[in-house]
Order: C-alpha cells, then sequence, then structure tokens
C-alpha cells in the first residue's frame, strides 16, 4: 500500500508515532506535525532509517486557529491521508471547579482538531481525493461522572466527524473515526488498565492502516469496546444517575 504522504498531527504521541511507522513500513512519506517538532527528530530519523521514506517534521499547534492555513501552505505537499491524534485528557475533577482547565480539555479534543480537519477537508475536496482520520474515544459514547469534561468533547468530535463523512460522502474523500479504548501510553501510565480492554500503541497503529485500506467508518481497536459501550448506552437514566462508573 504505497501512495501519497500521510500527515500525522500530534505527532509527539505515542498513537500518533505508532501510525505513523504503520503507514511507513507501507512506503507512504510522512509528516510529522507538533507544537515542538525539535523533540521529534529521533523520531524522524528512525522512521526513515528503518522503513526507507521521506519523513519531514513541521510546527503545529492545534489551540492556533490562526496559523492552520499558513501550516498547510508551508507544508510540502498536500498529504493523501491525514491523522489527526490531537488530544489532553486533562484531570475531571480540576475541570470541574476550573473552568480554565475544562476549556482547554474542550478546545484540546475537539475544538483545535475539528478546525484543522475542517480545513483539510476543504482543501481534499477540492481536490478529489484524500483520507481524514480522526482519533475520537469511546469517552465520547456516554457522559460519564469520572470523565464527563473530556467525554464531552470527544462526544463532539465523534459527531463532527460522522457529519463530515455524511457531508463529503460520494465526493471520494473517507473520513474515519477511531475509537482506541484504553492504550497503553505515556498518558495512562500509572493506571491500572483491564488487559482485556487495553491495546498497545502499535496495534492502534496497525489497525488505523486496515481501516483505511478499507475505507470503514468507524472502528473501535478492540472490538470488546464495541460491546462494552453498547452496554452502557443502554442503561436507562434514572439508574445510570446513580451509578459512578
Amino acid at each position: 500500500m504505497s501512495g501519497g504522504a500521510v500527515l500525522v498531527l500530534g505527532a509527539r504521541s505515542d498513537i500518533g508515532l505508532a501510525i505513523a511507522h504503520a503507514f511507513a513500513a507501507e512506503g507512504h512519506a510522512i509528516q510529522l506535525a507538533a507544537r515542538n517538532p525539535g523533540t521529534l527528530e529521533p523520531a524522524r530519523t528512525d522512521l526513515a532509517l528503518r522503513h526507507g521514506v521521506e519523513v519531514t517534521l513541521h510546527r503545529f499547534d492545534a489551540l492556533d486557529p490562526a496559523g492552520h492555513e499558513t501550516f498547510l501552505d508551508s507544508l510540502p505537499a498536500l498529504p493523501e491521508i491525514a491523522v489527526c491524534t490531537v488530544g489532553f485528557m486533562g484531570d475531571q475533577a480540576e475541570s470541574e471547579t476550573d473552568m480554565a482547565a475544562a476549556r482547554l480539555v474542550m478546545r484540546s479534543n475537539f475544538e483545535g482538531p475539528a478546525g484543522i480537519l475542517g480545513l483539510i477537508a476543504n482543501r481534499f475536496e477540492a481536490r478529489g481525493s484524500g483520507t481524514i482520520v480522526g482519533i475520537s474515544s469511546v469517552a465520547g459514547d456516554r457522559g460519564r461522572a469520572t470523565n464527563y469534561v473530556y467525554g464531552s468533547a470527544k462526544a463532539g468530535f465523534s459527531a463532527w466527524l460522522s457529519g463530515l463523512r455524511n457531508r463529503l460522502a460520494g465526493t471520494g474523500i473517507h473520513v474515519l473515526t477511531v475509537k482506541p479504548g484504553f492504550v497503553a501510553t505515556a498518558m495512562t501510565e500509572g493506571m491500572d488498565l483491564p488487559a482485556r480492554l487495553t491495546a498497545e500503541p502499535d496495534a492502534v497503529g496497525r489497525a488505523v492502516l486496515r481501516a483505511v485500506r478499507a475505507r470503514r467508518n468507524v472502528i473501535y481497536v478492540k472490538p470488546v469496546w464495541w460491546l462494552v459501550m453498547a452496554v452502557i448506552r443502554a442503561i436507562p437514566e434514572a439508574i445510570f444517575k446513580k451509578m459512578r462508573i
């Protein structure tokens, strides 16, 4: 599966780098974008040497919408695939009392990703080809007391991706929503995660590659999450509001 360049937004994340490796192994040039791209130099070297592809670094701040068009104009080429792994979990307790902290979580998980992908979608549509991949979360499937600020932002992002997919149907643009569930990354380090529900970053990368190939619409990286969230969504509200999950 060789082809055009793959842009990874939020490339300093473990998931972002795993996705970059999955596509580089198939011969794609890689564009790594992050707020501090200089920290990605070791990753750039590793990707280029291991897979024999061109890898470029780019400065990108999801929370600076005024700079998004300039960022896209600065890329060596409009990518064929754009993957947004930008996200920030934050702390639920802090977000409940500090509205600035809550806004940062919501902007990082919804406003920023939706804003840049919307611009990319317009450019893809004008060209007539392209794939957009948004990393959302199972947390967006239902608001839960333990993470509803993060979950609500991911719910908005999932709905936005669904609407974009509907809008672009028939244009040749593929829009994929990815719900990884628990992933063993730096962000979840120290958490007691159930093994059956937890994926490794490499597994996420392979799942995204397969889903792009198959032009899937929505995937749960570990299929068991579909069942888990179906059960949670089915709990009546009168009962659900008494639970703390």
